[in-house]
């Protein structure tokens, strides 16, 4: 009888968590799932208009493509364009405001430019990859051009599910290590092998790929809803972080797939000699831990400081991208956890505390 008491308190705290950022995505973004609920006053984004083609002045004809594309998502929520085409050609195509981090979005702009000068039928065919260190919205905008060129072109293709997924190689190599982190550690114990899985998570999943769970990306996700197919590796770290405890997997996530724990505690291994700290110490850092979560949790909930989000720390795996702030804050701590074991997760991490709310019995 006590195990199920203690699953289902384990499960409240879950759908509690869930709500907690459901209010958050709410008060943000006005929007959950995808779905308008209300308007926020904190929003970035202003309203785009919903007409999905005009007539300019000079004649050429503009596409916008908030619409077309709504369910597309980059890294913090849709990203319409506006597609001008004259004479056959496209002449212009310019992003409308988004609620994109202004660091990762302003390396994705240069795409922009990829299909100007070009018929629609040569713009369809055009092939442009992703900018590295701004995968989430350069993919967004690479679906969007897609969106309004057969909107302009009447040829509007329904996708079958195998060609909505991302089978870039990139993409494949994140799934990959993720599927290693969720299957490998539940029956094979190995100092080793750990090592390598943490050197993987750092380079595969830091690095290469950007995947990795925040604030940031979490919020996003319950605000616009989630392309499952596309985003295969964030679900299955999702599924860790949330579902894995309930079967008695806690701390699942951080200690088998993040990247920034695993470079912390790889940091630790490099030196012989930890910082002792008494028990009290330790225990008055979590208390901090604890009661940081909850002015940062407030936070979000009135809007006082929402932007705390830009700076956690696991975007400074997207170096070409993330803002000198983020990559000091992470180099900070990653320098630390050579002589305090992993101190960002045990003292600080706000997206680890909310993953050990969830898992409160």
């Amino acid at each position: 009888m006590k195990k199920w008491n203690d699953k289902f308190s384990q499960l409240v705290s879950l759908i509690i968590c869930i709500v907690l950022i459901a209010v958050v995505s709410i008060r943000r973004d006005g929007k959950l799932l995808g779905q308008e609920i209300g308007k926020s006053a904190t929003t970035t984004v202003k309203s785009q208009p919903n007409e999905t083609i005009r007539k300019a002045t000079d004649g050429a004809y503009i596409i916008n493509t908030t619409q077309l594309g709504k369910d597309i998502i980059g890294y913090g929520g849709p990203v319409p364009l506006e597609i001008t085409i004259k004479d056959g050609k496209i002449k212009e195509v310019k992003a409308l405001p988004n609620a994109e981090t202004p660091d990762f979005f302003e390396q994705a702009q240069p795409l922009l430019t990829r299909w100007n000068g070009k018929t629609i039928e040569e713009a369809a065919a055009l092939k442009v990859d992703a900018v590295s260190g701004a995968t989430f919205s350069s993919k967004a905008i690479i679906g969007n051009i897609e969106r309004g060129l057969q909107y302009a072109g009447k040829s509007e293709v329904t996708k079958s599910w195998w060609e909505k997924l991302d089978m870039s190689w990139k993409t494949l190599a994140g799934l990959l290590v993720a599927l290693m982190a969720a299957i490998v550690p539940l029956f094979y114990k190995n100092k080793r092998y750990r090592m390598a899985q943490q050197l993987l998570n750092i380079v595969v999943l830091g690095f290469w790929c950007g995947t990795f769970l925040s604030y940031s990306a979490i919020i996003g996700f319950m605000s616009n809803g989630m392309n499952v197919l596309a985003l295969l590796t964030s679900v299955l770290m999702l599924i860790m972080a949330f579902v894995y405890p309930l079967f008695g997997k806690k701390n699942y996530y951080c200690t088998n797939v993040c990247p920034l724990g695993s470079l912390q505690e790889l940091a630790g291994k490099c030196v012989k000699t930890n910082l002792k700290m008494s028990s009290n110490t330790v225990k008055r850092l979590d208390i901090f831990r604890q009661a940081l979560w909850g002015a940062l949790m407030i936070c979000l909930w009135t809007g006082a400081w929402a932007g705390w989000v830009d700076y956690e720390p696991f975007s400074a795996f997207i170096f070409q991208s993330a803002s000198w702030v983020v990559i000091t804050i992470a180099v900070t701590f990653t320098l630390l956890s050579t002589v305090v074991m992993r101190p960002y997760c045990r003292f600080v991490c706000p997206m680890g505390t909310l993953f050990k709310v969830s898992q409160q019995k």
